[in-house]
């Protein structure tokens, strides 16, 4: 009986060493993106970011909120995305173009601002016509034309109250003299515009080409009074993921 006994219990314990027991994971917050959205707790827009290799060059937030007017904002071009920190100083390059195709940085560069939106930071953003300030939000390129900056590119605001009059306002990208390192090196920030994106001459022309018609283009500076009034990003769900999701099928 002895035995029969110390049978059974050593083929117990064999059975529990070759079948242990499931060990309960341990639970994870799922995060939430700047603009306060539940997100996966590995998003498909995190994952672009990283394949684009933005990590030290474009803060995360900028990228994010781009996204949300990528996901649902029908520009006729999704191949590219151009995004504009006004958060950093003019001195340090802020202009991404972005290839969402080929998830590749195609140009990184200086880019002015408005003259009354500040010195070397913008800080004051205006929709108005004659403020001579940058307008935040996002935008759709237009037609090029010649104009008395030279070779330039139309911008259709898409943002009702916010920059919704920048073809009335002519506020356009064109290329700058005061849009230079040169200039920097001498005067310690750019020089400023009437309220347009300012580009160097050298990168205009390129740059111009490779975005216009119908490519979608953000402007970014982390303001509270831009996000409080942009329906694009207060009405978002996690758009970002559902566009990727149906890029892919």
């Amino acid at each position: 009986m002895k035995k029969l006994l110390l049978v059974m219990i050593v083929a117990v314990l064999t059975t529990l060493a070759f079948h242990p027991l499931p060990i309960k994971e341990k639970a994870v917050a799922q995060p939430t993106d700047s603009i306060g959205t539940r997100l996966p707790e590995v998003s498909e827009t995190k994952q672009l970011y990283d394949s684009l290799k933005l990590q030290s060059i474009l803060k995360y937030e900028a990228f994010e909120q781009a996204m949300v007017g990528y996901a649902t904002i029908p520009a006729a071009n999704k191949d590219l995305l151009t995004v504009i920190d006004f958060s950093l100083p003019s001195t340090e390059k802020r202009l991404y173009v972005l290839d969402m195709k080929h998830k590749k940085l195609l140009f990184h560069t200086i880019v002015s601002h408005g003259r009354n939106s500040g010195g070397n930071y913008a800080t004051e953003f205006s929709n108005i016509n004659g403020s001579l300030q940058s307008s935040l939000g996002f935008y759709l390129t237009d037609a090029t034309y010649q104009g008395r900056n030279g070779y330039s590119l139309r911008l259709a605001g898409q943002e009702p109250g916010i920059n919704d009059q920048a073809m009335a306002r002519a506020i356009v990208m064109h290329g700058a003299d005061y849009c230079s390192e040169a200039v920097i090196q001498a005067t310690g920030r750019l020089g400023r515009s009437y309220g347009c994106p300012a580009l160097p001459r050298a990168l205009n022309k390129p740059i111009i080409d490779t975005i216009k018609d119908g490519s979608l283009l953000f402007i970014y500076a982390d303001n509270e009074d831009y996000l409080a009034k942009s329906a694009i990003l207060k009405d978002h769900t996690a758009l970002p993921e559902l566009l990727l999701a149906q890029k892919g099928q």
